[in-house]
């Protein structure tokens, strides 16, 4: 089967979609689909591009302002390409235009995959800009998709909250099991002695930062002991909101830094990729994601495979790590973050790690690229060639 994935971008900037779109490309292929991949340059794309390989990308020129990632050449690009389905990943720029006129015109299959983007608190604050598109096209995109991919069933329920009564495929994303340290490694960001709680992502007011900043503030003044613990903030800055967070540790009394510093409390690491990243996650004692919206977020999955113990949001859809041991779940509110940290802060080395090696056994038995692979290629089959419809499609 000939299989299009249309995105906004195929290097770092993508985030957390770059691996999830990435892993799932190249799984495909290995099933025996023709992959290609449609994004737009930006200024990543050529250090990046070679990550994707097998897979066939092409990066359109993208003209006006780089956020709606406006590629005309991409619309023609996959009428040449003429594939048997497209997937498109993420909403609200040019190429989801691009991949609903190209539906619209020849009638193959689509599968949308809105990645959290249809979230409650995601609409609630979307901009102008976005309900621009709603209005022009992007409501009608969504309510003529072949199928609609959830990550998991409080996505579906959000998709179905706003009218669309599509098939919805449950799907989740998925990580790579690799071997891990059997002993922790130091990182040059730690000062010696001290343990690591790790944020790492894009810096946006939906990650729930100031309220960890907040939290972390009450957390070390209330117990001169707490300050044996640093929280490493790693992660690409948008639209500003570092700024805004390196204010407010200076408000909430908070020693921070941009390097290793003995009397830091925060660390602001910076935008981290490859092995850079995976020192940070080896490093950590604990990971934390205090988000007020996500699909299923890939942060976690990997801190889980690489053993390690988590802090999260009922917001991160992902319940199953509180059921299995792996993870605390603590609200978006400063008071809840507090008894997070804390709890967490008091378990023993042995505890901690008993939790991480917990979320580590629950990437392997639902969360691998081999099982989205194969769950994604049923789909394909399904809406191309008919027959019975897959388990995962509601």
């Amino acid at each position: 089967m000939k299989v299009a994935v249309i995105m906004g971008s195929i290097s770092r900037l993508a985030g957390g979609l770059l691996e999830a779109n990435r892993r799932l490309a190249q799984g495909l292929q290995e099933r025996g689909d023709e992959v290609s991949v449609l994004s737009v340059e930006d200024a990543f794309t050529a250090a990046d591009k070679e990550s994707w390989e097998p897979i066939k990308t092409t990066a359109f020129p993208c003209l006006g302002p780089t956020r709606f990632a406006y590629a005309p050449r991409m619309q023609r690009g996959l009428s040449i390409l003429a594939p048997d389905l497209v997937h498109t990943q993420g909403m609200w720029t040019y190429p989801s235009l691009a991949s609903y006129r190209w539906h619209r015109r020849t009638g193959r299959p689509e599968v949308i995959h809105p990645h959290g983007m249809m979230d409650a608190w995601a609409l609630k604050n979307s901009g102008w800009k976005k309900r621009l598109m709603v209005a022009y096209f992007e409501r009608k995109h969504l309510m003529g998709a072949s199928c609609l991919r959830a990550l998991c069933l409080a996505e579906m329920e959000s998709l179905r909250a706003y009218g669309l009564k599509n098939p919805v495929c449950v799907i989740p994303n998925g990580i790579d099991l690799l071997p891990i340290q059997k002993q922790q490694v130091p990182h040059s960001l730690l000062p010696l002695g001290k343990k690591m709680l790790l944020y790492l992502g894009r810096l946006h007011p939906k990650k729930g930062l100031e309220t960890l900043i907040k939290a972390w503030a009450a957390f070390q003044l209330s117990n001169a002991t707490n300050q044996s613990w640093v929280l490493v903030i790693a992660g690409w800055d948008e639209g500003g909101h570092e700024s805004r967070l390196k204010r407010l540790a200076t408000e909430c009394g908070l020693r921070w830094s941009d390097t290793v510093s003995v009397d830091s409390t925060i660390v602001f690491a910076g935008p981290q990729f490859g092995m850079d990243k995976e020192k940070l996650y080896q490093a950590c004692d604990a990971f934390v994601l205090p988000s007020f919206s996500e699909g299923l977020p890939m942060v976690v999955l990997e801190a889980w495979a690489y053993g390690k113990p988590v802090i999260m949001t009922p917001q991160c859809h992902l319940p199953e790590g509180v059921t299995f041991g792996a993870a605390l779940e603590v609200k978006p509110e400063e008071g809840s973050l507090v008894s997070g940290i804390r709890s967490m802060v008091a378990m023993s080395a042995d505890e901690r790690s008993d939790m991480g090696s917990n979320g580590r056994e629950l990437v392997r038995r639902r969360f691998t690229w081999d099982q989205v692979a194969d769950q994604t290629r049923c789909v394909q089959e399904w809406l191309v060639h008919g027959g019975a419809r897959p388990n995962c499609v509601y």
